[in-house]
């Protein structure tokens, strides 16, 4: 996950989760890069601009007195997601689909990669927390930060040394930066 802030000091979040906390906690300035569970699409071909649905998930827990019920709970997230019984998979332009980059994907708008990008580029602080730097999209703004002469920080108990003298290694925990900072 890469915090990047610009030069007024506005703090912006490009995250790898999916879980949507970020926003719960109120950083109105993210971008879920990875996508969201609480949102699906319609099955599309990637790359096609296709609006997105609030996931029937509660839905399917309202409708299911006995979550531990594997047999009703399936019939209601087949029905739910538009997926045939008959043949158990998903159509396309018919199923929903969790709006989750999956690893045959690539980034695009859905997942508001040009906003990152924008975001990356005009960053003159960016900094790394809890990222082996194995996804492409912390490869993408560590390159970036690098080109633009960005200041650049990992934050990570036990970060890995990525090789480049301009980079400032905190050995510490997410929660432990940030408190250092605010306090």
């Amino acid at each position: 996950m890469a915090a990047l802030t610009k030069v007024h000091a506005l703090k912006r979040l490009v995250t790898q989760n999916i879980d949507g906390l970020d926003g719960k906690a109120r950083n109105a300035a993210n971008v879920l890069i990875h996508g969201r569970l609480d949102k699906v699409t319609v099955l599309h071909e990637q790359g096609l601009d296709v609006p997105l649905i609030g996931a029937p998930c509660e839905d399917v827990a309202a409708a299911c007195d006995d979550l531990n019920d594997n047999e009703r709970l399936t019939t209601l997230l087949l029905d739910a997601f538009k997926i045939l019984k008959t043949t158990l998979k998903p159509e396309p332009d018919v199923s929903l689909k969790p709006c989750v980059l999956l690893f045959d994907e690539y980034y695009t708008d859905l997942y508001r990669m040009s906003e990152a990008e924008d975001w990356i580029h005009d960053a003159q602080h960016v900094v790394f927390m809890g990222t082996s730097f194995s996804v492409n999209i912390t490869s993408i703004a560590l390159h970036t930060a690098l080109s633009n002469k960005a200041a650049i920080a990992v934050v990570d108990p036990q970060p890995i040394d990525l090789g480049y003298e301009r980079i400032e290694y905190h050995r510490m925990t997410a929660a432990d930066y940030v408190s250092d900072r605010s306090g």
